[in-house]
């Protein structure tokens, strides 16, 4: 069945539950908005350019030991006697969720220094949760908390102050609409939240302080940085498209044809230069398409798994999603792609920052231990080409 605009909020909501649950059972949505299971209509392979490739299609290789080197060197040793979540990731940071015998809180590991810094310390340690956050490198750092085990459970955003070592509630969602990922850019907090009869509305706000401004409204999902531009998919009509706007002011930006042209997709991701999204429902395939080449190419023809591909980011020059089963990034380079975590990992990206996340043992269990490793996707070597 085909995605349509109508059809949008609710297959939000639906995508929504299945980051809830992975969250609830220890993991985390990896600042991914919801990525619902929709299908392509119209075009072949979802874009508006027809069917002939820029490259042929990428098949699976083992993980080689240098990776696995690179990836247990990047071992990240919590606090002793707290228990760590991952949920994000960027250049020389990675947030977490630490619970211990005292409590639960929001952290910010950087790179170079020991000890992690407190970005909150949640009211209701059982029920509050990590679910997003950023940070610009410098100051400000923007992370949402889900106050509730259930994704209708209202949801507060804070920022977090460097120069001061303290966060104040920039804004709190209690309307249906999309998972928060915020973004920093330039002293600004961007997110997007429900405002009621069916829509959210992207906000901008000073992060020292000062009022949100309303940037857009209507059906859409979490924006997302790409390189200089907010990006999100929006519905339009009975279908769905892609939005952008300048981070700088909001104002409306033309997209490149080829993600201009693209219609019900899902799981869309960029950094500017590289966009990857997944097109079709049965048979989900993972599209490519760099700044330059002809037109979009199916990188992954087929799912390695049967339920799909999900939570797409980007990572230097790989590209990373998720699926029921685990997680793989594909070097687009030699042409191939990797499971980079055991059963049930997920993983984080932004920038040249990698981080995984699974465990060992039964993550339901007392006496599962929580893996999670960093590393510079730039200190990679080339996955090796096939055949």
């Amino acid at each position: 069945m085909a995605t349509s605009g109508r059809h949008l909020r609710c297959l939000l909501l639906a995508g929504a539950l299945l980051l809830a649950g992975a969250l609830l059972l220890g993991c985390s949505p990896g600042g991914g908005g919801p990525a619902p299971a929709v299908a392509p209509t119209g075009t072949p392979n979802g874009t508006a350019t027809g069917t002939a490739r820029a490259r042929a299609a990428a098949c699976e290789v083992p993980l080689p030991a240098a990776w696995r080197a690179e990836f247990a060197a990047g071992a990240y040793r919590p606090p002793v006697g707290e228990r760590p979540v991952l949920t994000d990731a960027g250049p020389g940071w990675t947030a977490l969720q630490l619970t211990g015998a005292h409590g639960r809180r929001a952290v910010l590991v950087r790179r170079g220094e020991t000890s992690p810094q407190t970005l909150l310390r949640f009211a209701d340690p059982v029920e509050h949760q990590l679910l997003a956050a950023d940070f610009d490198g410098r100051r400000w750092a923007a992370f949402a908390v889900l106050e509730g085990r259930t994704l209708d459970s209202p949801w507060s955003l804070y920022v977090w102050d460097a120069a001061t070592g303290r966060a104040r509630r920039l804004a709190r969602a209690d309307r249906p609409g999309p998972l928060p990922r915020p973004v920093v850019h330039d002293g600004t907090v961007l997110w997007a939240q429900g405002t009621g009869a069916g829509k959210a509305t992207v906000f901008a706000a000073p992060a020292g302080g000062g009022h949100p401004r309303a940037w857009h409204t209507g059906v859409l999902d979490a924006p997302f940085a790409a390189g200089g531009l907010l990006v999100w998919r929006e519905a339009e009509g009975d279908r769905t498209r892609t939005a952008a706007v300048s981070l700088s002011d909001g104002r409306p930006v033309a997209l490149p044809a080829p993600i201009a042209g693209l219609r019900d997709f899902r799981a869309l991701v960029s950094d500017g230069t590289t966009w990857a999204w997944v097109a079709g429902e049965t048979e989900p395939r993972l599209m490519v398409w760099r700044t330059g080449e002809p037109r979009p190419s199916a990188a992954v023809a087929a799912s390695p798994a049967a339920d799909g591909m999900d939570q797409l980011r980007i990572a230097g020059r790989l590209i990373t999603w998720r699926t029921p089963e685990t997680s793989y990034a594909l070097d687009p380079g030699s042409g191939a792609y990797a499971a980079i975590t055991p059963a049930y990992g997920y993983a984080a990206a932004s920038g040249n920052a990698l981080a995984v996340a699974y465990s060992v043992g039964n993550a339901k269990t007392a006496g599962a231990r929580p893996v999670i490793q960093v590393v510079d996707a730039a200190r990679l070597p080339g996955l090796p080409r096939c055949g």
